[in-house]
């Protein structure tokens, strides 16, 4: 524990290696943190996350969110739904590390299709992914909970960052059991809750002194009573509305202590540490995936891909030819690389000449391993920050695996992309072209068996309604010797010769 930390005597005031508290202070503000270069685009992360969230509310407080090493205070107050946020990713990173979600991540989503054909079919570099992933998860969050450490009063909570950078050296001190862990997550959970509720319900008690506020304008500017039945119903409601903000306040992180709840995010982080290490090893922290090419993920396409995928998905399950605005949308959204090589490809003249059914059967089978994987993308990219940890909250509690990185197209080979669309668009092309050359010229009926009684009737059916060529079906129904007498619209206008 952090207490036993400091009896060693690596007082966090005293001078080290050289350097004044200030210098040692400066170096942990750096963005690599504590986990060195692969911290850093968690940390990108981070801030956006922040920057989201203080957009978010600050209509809700003139103030803003405190940034960097702002007064110490003693009760969260405002913090509490950036501090929520953080609850949330050590609750994401703790259930991802369960014996259950391990047992899946290795025995169903590293041999997957997906995994195999856009990743890599080696076990090793895969789960050197995944542990490089999860490792970027905790910097970023152990960089949240430095964050508001330095911000607590009491000063054994500053510079956290030296306390997180020894764990690695001196794994037995700082061993957490967990059922402890468990117990002190789950109330952190149940506050994070109430404070996702507590968010909405300041947004709803800002539109209601709003509205009341417009009301007395208006009837002020009117000249009309104050004390209308309209204007009593909206004070009621305004009068419940902060009642029921005051009690959630009570119920949430609002009026905890901050250095309270650092404290067992401390713990969680140093559980969540040892968890990773037991579960990757403990030279994961330097050690990073080595890319042949470049992925999805780093070249920020993944979301694009994603969305191409799910309007090729569109057309093939379209019953008809698609409309020229789905096609155009579909070929303008395709990298130039790709619609050179797909020019070249249409070109060629296919030796194979496959049924539509058969190219209907072969979209079909990658694009049922596909479009969950571009699904996951768009899910994971959405509800980015605050407004999206109550539902994540939410879905914890009721089983529901967060998706990670690697069910995505973030980690997929650009190059092996590119060649997937540009197969998929042609047999879209092929699909087409076959639905169209049907259209014009019909295929052949198949063969059915009638009885001999149907033929009979079958033939008289046929003589009657022959057409003799150059001349109108009414003309024709006219001319024949043995005309009904019940002539249609058409016929019954025709001209007489």
């Amino acid at each position: 524990m952090l207490r036993k930390f400091r009896k060693d005597g690596h007082s966090w005031k005293k001078k080290k290696d050289g350097k004044t508290v200030k210098e040692a202070h400066d170096h942990l503000k750096a963005p690599t943190c504590f986990l060195g270069k692969a911290s850093t685009v968690g940390l990108e992360k981070a801030v956006e996350v922040l920057d989201t969230l203080g957009n978010s509310m600050r209509n809700l407080n003139s103030r803003g969110f405190m940034t960097g090493m702002a007064s110490r205070q003693d009760k969260i107050s405002i913090l509490a739904f950036e501090i929520a946020n953080t609850i949330t990713k050590a609750a994401n990173l703790l259930q991802s590390l369960s014996e259950e979600n391990v047992e899946y991540l290795n025995k169903e989503l590293l041999p997957s299709k997906g995994v195999q054909q856009l990743v890599s079919t080696n076990m090793k570099d895969l789960l050197t992914i995944v542990a490089h992933d999860k490792r970027e998860d905790f910097a970023v969050f152990c960089c949240e909970v430095i964050r508001f450490g330095d911000m607590c009063k009491d000063p054994q909570w500053h510079n956290l960052g030296r306390y997180f950078s020894k764990l690695d050296m001196d794994t037995v001190t700082h061993k957490q059991l967990r059922t402890e862990v468990e117990m002190t997550m789950q109330e952190l959970i149940t506050l994070a809750q109430h404070t996702s509720e507590l968010y909405h319900e300041l947004h709803t008690l800002d539109k209601f002194e709003k509205d009341y506020q417009r009301k007395i304008e208006a009837l002020i500017f009117l000249k009309l009573s104050l004390e209308g039945e309209h204007v009593m119903m909206l004070e009621s409601e305004l009068k419940h509305q902060r009642k029921s903000v005051r009690n959630l306040k009570k119920k949430s992180l609002w009026f905890k202590s901050l250095e309270e709840v650092v404290e067992k995010l401390v713990d969680i982080a140093t559980f969540i540490h040892q968890e990773i290490s037991e579960a990757y090893g403990y030279d994961g922290l330097t050690s990073s995936p080595r890319r042949k090419s470049e992925t999805l993920g780093e070249a920020g396409l993944a979301l694009h891909y994603a969305n191409l995928i799910t309007r090729i998905d569109a057309i093939a399950l379209y019953p008809t030819s698609p409309s020229d605005n789905m096609r155009d949308a579909l070929y303008n959204g395709l990298p130039p690389n790709v619609k050179t090589s797909l020019r070249s490809r249409l070109q060629a003249v296919s030796k194979e000449e496959l049924t539509l059914s058969q190219i209907k059967a072969d979209l079909g089978i990658t694009l049922q391993w596909l479009v969950p994987i571009a699904t996951n993308t768009k899910r994971a990219l959405q509800g980015f920050g605050w407004a999206n940890t109550g539902n994540d909250l939410g879905k914890m509690s009721r089983g529901h695996k967060k998706i990670i990185r690697l069910q995505t197209l973030y980690h997929a080979d650009k190059e092996k992309m590119d060649e997937l669309i540009i197969e998929l668009v042609t047999w879209l092309h092929h699909m087409i072209s076959l639905r169209r050359s049907n259209k014009a010229f019909p295929p052949k009926t198949s063969k059915v068996q009638f009885s001999e009684e149907d033929r009979n009737l079958l033939e008289k059916v046929m003589q009657r309604g022959m057409l003799v060529p150059g001349i109108s079906k009414s003309q024709e129904f006219v001319m024949s010797k043995k005309h009904v007498q019940r002539l249609s619209k058409s016929t019954g206008t025709s001209p007489h010769t």
